[in-house]
């Protein structure tokens, strides 16, 4: 029984063309691995470009003048030849016309020997000369009379053209170059043809002067110019390479060792080689480091000192809160019994008692992630529940300015490593700065959630921010306006502690605003401790943004995360899943 192949199967030709179209692809994707790497070491190497124009410029300068000399040299030859050829021809015509002239017909017997005996003596009197120039004399017109007679004897109707003979018959010296074969061996020949005048009327008289020695001549004068062309061409390139070596180099050096003092390297120095420009450069740039290196240490001192000074403040002015507290707090549980005035200054003594407290409390925590003591406590939290506590918690001041909190959560929990404590406290801030300026207007908490991370967004429609205070948000004892009308008093510090909060986690906290149309701040934390964030499950900018060149979304907002100490410049819209293009 014979089977037929099934309609699905492959056959051999579509297995060939599908092999076919695997190896082109893989071929296309290594020649655009390798033009990528081409294309990426011509832009990083400055000796690299330099070398290669040079080549290129020099090749082409010393390739013209090449095809310029070779052309001249064999034109020179050709035309040598040329008048050489001319000579012998007229020379030969004239003892040629003598030597007919002698015969009144073409019928004479002894016409026949003296041709033979003209083209001999012409040839230079050996029939078996060896110089390779043949001479001709026919008469087409005394066919039946005449014989045309070569020396030597070789056929040459081949290399005298129709238009030759015509020319030559018309009673004009002409000539021509012609490649032919004679004797075997294909040869240039330049051909000149000379009618001859006798008493029974007209023969014509060839030369064929083969031009080995001529093209053998300029074939060696083209392979001088080209070796010596090809000689200065890898000259000048190693010329080029030198001395863009001796320029490159120090510039690398300064490059690696800036390099090096970026990373935290101070005293990193260029060596100092002679008096040059190049010297001077290298001096200049350690003056430089010298006093970079002097000033970031100077500052750093101050920076210590002002951490350590803080740190010292806020503990000292522990014990003393403390008592004071405890004095407050009797005179208000009995401000009742006082009189209106006194008890109503035991009521702005409890309060700005609290205050104070609250500021020394975020200064000590700013002391501890200066000193870097600050520790992660996380643990699987459920942030649904930690977004409603925070919720419920500002509800009473959220009342009293007017302003509706509005929640997107997802119905099913939404667990996170992370530590609970923190978490609440970064949007305790942003939730209450957001009721504190969203002048009336609803407040939106959005919570999302992919495979690698959690994210909180914080809406308002305030004021929001300039251009410019997107820079300077998260500093610390920063605000917006200071003449802002506020129902609440907060220390400066909130966004500061939040920020470094989100960094302890590994995560982003970043903010949008744009003026009229209020603030959004994200906080993206990975969903497992310790895991790096590539992306953000919630959008940066706003759906309902506009921005002053119109467009939902268009132009450049700005967002801060990480990277700084005020943290980094996000440029353009953050799409669901998409992280903000980070400029340092």
């Amino acid at each position: 029984m014979v089977t037929s192949p099934s309609p699905d199967s492959p056959t051999p030709a579509s297995r060939r063309l599908s092999a076919a179209r695997a190896l082109w692809r893989v071929l296309a994707g290594r020649a655009a691995r390798f033009a990528a790497g081409a294309h990426q070491t011509w832009r990083r190497s400055l000796q690299l470009r330099v070398v290669t124009i040079t080549l290129v410029a020099s090749s082409l300068l010393v390739g013209g003048f090449a095809y310029l000399i070779a052309d001249k040299l064999t034109n020179i030859l050709l035309e040598n030849a040329e008048t050489d050829v001319l000579l012998r021809l007229q020379n030969g015509s004239d003892y040629a016309s003598k030597q007919f002239n002698l015969y009144s017909q073409p019928q004479e017997a002894q016409l026949q020997d003296t041709i033979d005996g003209t083209v001999n003596y012409l040839a230079g009197g050996d029939p078996a000369q060896t110089s390779g120039v043949v001479v001709a004399i026919t008469a087409d017109s005394f066919a039946g009379f005449i014989e045309p007679r070569t020396s030597p004897d070789v056929q040459v109707r081949p290399l005298i053209s129709p238009e030759l003979r015509a020319s030559v018959a018309a009673g004009n010296v002409a000539h021509q170059v012609r490649t032919g074969t004679l004797d075997g061996e294909r040869t240039k020949y330049l051909v000149y043809g000379s009618p001859v005048p006798t008493r029974f009327g007209q023969l014509e008289l060839y030369y064929l002067v083969p031009l080995t020695r001529q093209d053998a001549t300029a074939a060696d004068a083209r392979a001088t110019v080209v070796a010596t062309g090809v000689a200065l061409v890898l000259l000048l390139g190693l010329l080029a390479a030198l001395v863009t070596r001796l320029v490159v180099t120090p510039v690398r050096v300064a490059a690696r060792t800036a390099q090096r003092l970026s990373a935290g390297l101070l005293d990193q120095r260029m060596v100092v080689n002679g008096e040059d420009d190049l010297a001077l450069l290298a001096a200049s740039f350690n003056q430089m480091a010298t006093n970079l290196q002097r000033q970031i240490l100077r500052l750093e001192e101050m920076s210590r000192l002002q951490r350590r000074f803080t740190s010292d403040v806020s503990h000292e002015l522990r014990t003393p809160l403390t008592t004071v507290r405890m004095a407050a707090d009797l005179i208000f549980a009995e401000r009742d019994e006082f009189d209106p005035a006194v008890a109503r200054s035991a009521e702005l003594l409890q309060a700005e008692l609290d205050r104070f407290e609250e500021l020394l409390t975020d200064l000590l925590e700013i002391s501890r992630f200066d000193a870097g003591f600050a520790m992660l406590d996380s643990e699987p939290t459920d942030l649904v529940p930690v977004v409603h506590r925070v919720t419920e918690r500002l509800a009473g001041l959220a009342e009293r300015v007017g302003v509706a909190i509005e929640l997107d959560l997802p119905e099913s929990p939404v667990i996170a490593e992370v530590d609970p404590r923190r978490v609440e406290r970064v949007l305790r801030n942003l939730v209450g700065n957001a009721v504190e300026h969203g002048e009336a207007k609803p407040v939106r908490i959005t919570l999302g959630v992919d495979q690698s991370a959690v994210a909180i967004t914080v809406r308002d429609h305030g004021v929001g921010l300039k251009p410019g205070e997107e820079k300077l948000v998260f500093n610390r004892f920063w605000r917006a306006d200071p003449s802002r009308a506020r129902q609440t008093g907060g220390t400066g510090l909130g966004l500061s502690i939040s920020l470094e909060d989100a960094r302890l986690h590994g995560g982003w906290l970043e903010a949008w605003g744009a003026p009229g149309q209020g603030a959004q701040f994200r906080l993206t934390l990975p969903a497992r401790a310790g895991d790096r964030l590539t992306t953000s499950p919630l959008r940066l900018v706003p759906a309902d943004a506009t921005l002053p060149f119109g467009g939902p979304r268009s132009g450049g907002p700005l967002a801060i995360g990480p990277g700084s100490d005020v943290g980094a410049l996000a440029i353009g819209p953050a799409e669901p899943g998409d992280r903000a293009e980070v400029a340092p």
